[in-house]
């Protein structure tokens, strides 16, 4: 269990979403765009209830956006 890695599809679905920036995301979301750039990269886990308004923002359940990956 301990070589899984959490993983997301954030700067994707930024894309997708009309390429919304960092910073849009994250006032959406009550975060900063460091914050929403360092979950991207996998930096920084978000809480639960960062996780799961981000999730919300894009109109996907939260295992569509995180993930554990092996």
């Amino acid at each position: 269990m301990s070589n899984r890695q959490l993983v997301n599809q954030v700067k994707t679905l930024r894309f997708l979403a009309h390429e919304m920036t960092q910073s849009e995301l994250g006032e959406k979301v009550g975060v900063t765009r460091q914050t929403i750039a360092a979950i991207e990269a996998g930096k920084y886990s978000p809480t639960l209830e960062c996780a799961l308004r981000i999730a919300e923002v894009f109109g996907k359940p939260l295992n569509d956006v995180f993930f554990w990956e092996n």
